[in-house]
Protein backbone atom coordinates (compact mmCIF):
# COMPACT_ATOMS: atom_id res chain seq x y z
CA UNK A 1 0.00 0.00 0.00
CA UNK A 2 1.50 3.29 -1.16
CA UNK A 3 0.68 6.17 1.25
CA UNK A 4 1.06 9.81 0.32
CA UNK A 5 0.36 12.58 2.85
CA UNK A 6 0.18 16.15 1.61
CA UNK A 7 -0.37 19.30 3.63
CA UNK A 8 -1.76 22.53 2.23
CA UNK A 9 -1.07 25.96 3.79
CA UNK A 10 0.88 24.52 6.75
CA UNK A 11 3.61 22.03 7.64
CA UNK A 12 2.59 18.94 9.60
CA UNK A 13 4.68 17.89 12.57
CA UNK A 14 5.97 14.34 12.86
CA UNK A 15 3.36 13.51 15.51
CA UNK A 16 0.50 14.24 13.08
CA UNK A 17 2.19 12.23 10.30
CA UNK A 18 2.70 9.25 12.64
CA UNK A 19 -0.93 9.49 13.79
CA UNK A 20 -2.21 9.40 10.19
CA UNK A 21 0.10 6.54 9.17
CA UNK A 22 -0.79 4.47 12.23
CA UNK A 23 -4.54 4.88 11.59
CA UNK A 24 -4.17 4.09 7.87
CA UNK A 25 -2.72 0.65 8.69
CA UNK A 26 -6.26 -0.37 9.73
CA UNK A 27 -7.41 -0.07 6.11
CA UNK A 28 -5.58 -3.29 5.23
CA UNK A 29 -8.02 -5.25 7.41
CA UNK A 30 -10.96 -4.05 5.29
CA UNK A 31 -9.48 -4.47 1.82
CA UNK A 32 -6.44 -6.55 0.93
CA UNK A 33 -5.75 -5.02 -2.51
CA UNK A 34 -5.32 -1.33 -1.73
CA UNK A 35 -3.00 0.19 -4.31
CA UNK A 36 -2.65 3.77 -3.15
CA UNK A 37 -3.85 6.05 -0.34
CA UNK A 38 -3.66 9.82 -0.61
CA UNK A 39 -4.31 12.04 2.39
CA UNK A 40 -4.69 15.80 2.06
CA UNK A 41 -4.65 17.89 5.22
CA UNK A 42 -5.69 21.48 4.55
CA UNK A 43 -6.26 24.69 6.46
CA UNK A 44 -9.39 26.53 5.37
CA UNK A 45 -10.57 30.09 6.11
CA UNK A 46 -7.04 31.47 6.29
CA UNK A 47 -8.40 35.00 6.51
CA UNK A 48 -10.42 34.30 9.67
CA UNK A 49 -9.04 33.81 13.17
CA UNK A 50 -10.70 30.39 13.43
CA UNK A 51 -9.30 28.04 10.83
CA UNK A 52 -11.16 24.90 9.81
CA UNK A 53 -9.06 21.75 9.48
CA UNK A 54 -9.95 19.67 6.42
CA UNK A 55 -8.96 16.05 5.88
CA UNK A 56 -9.47 14.39 2.50
CA UNK A 57 -8.73 10.72 1.91
CA UNK A 58 -8.57 9.03 -1.47
CA UNK A 59 -8.19 5.24 -1.55
CA UNK A 60 -7.45 3.43 -4.80
CA UNK A 61 -8.26 -0.26 -5.24
CA UNK A 62 -8.43 -2.24 -8.48
CA UNK A 63 -11.25 -0.84 -10.68
CA UNK A 64 -12.52 1.56 -7.99
CA UNK A 65 -11.63 4.71 -6.10
CA UNK A 66 -13.05 5.92 -2.80
CA UNK A 67 -13.01 9.57 -1.73
CA UNK A 68 -14.15 11.34 1.40
CA UNK A 69 -13.74 14.81 2.90
CA UNK A 70 -14.29 15.93 6.48
CA UNK A 71 -13.97 19.27 8.28
CA UNK A 72 -13.65 20.06 11.98
CA UNK A 73 -11.60 22.15 14.40
CA UNK A 74 -8.74 19.61 14.67
CA UNK A 75 -6.90 17.52 12.09
CA UNK A 76 -7.20 14.37 14.20
CA UNK A 77 -10.97 14.72 14.45
CA UNK A 78 -11.34 15.50 10.72
CA UNK A 79 -9.09 12.58 9.80
CA UNK A 80 -10.92 10.13 12.11
CA UNK A 81 -14.31 11.14 10.65
CA UNK A 82 -12.99 10.77 7.11
CA UNK A 83 -11.39 7.41 7.92
CA UNK A 84 -14.64 6.07 9.40
CA UNK A 85 -16.53 7.15 6.28
CA UNK A 86 -14.02 5.58 3.91
CA UNK A 87 -14.08 2.31 5.88
CA UNK A 88 -17.88 2.26 5.55
CA UNK A 89 -17.60 2.86 1.79
CA UNK A 90 -15.10 0.01 1.44
CA UNK A 91 -17.31 -2.36 3.49
CA UNK A 92 -20.41 -1.51 1.39
CA UNK A 93 -18.48 -2.05 -1.86
CA UNK A 94 -17.18 -5.43 -0.67
CA UNK A 95 -20.69 -6.50 0.40
CA UNK A 96 -22.05 -5.59 -3.04
CA UNK A 97 -19.28 -7.59 -4.74
CA UNK A 98 -19.92 -10.59 -2.49
CA UNK A 99 -23.67 -10.55 -3.18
Amino acid sequence: MNVNIQTVRFTADSKLNEYVNRKLQKLNTFHDRIIKVEVYLKLDNVVHAIKDKIAEIKVQVPRHEFFVKSTSKSFEESFDDALDSIINQIKRKKEKEAA
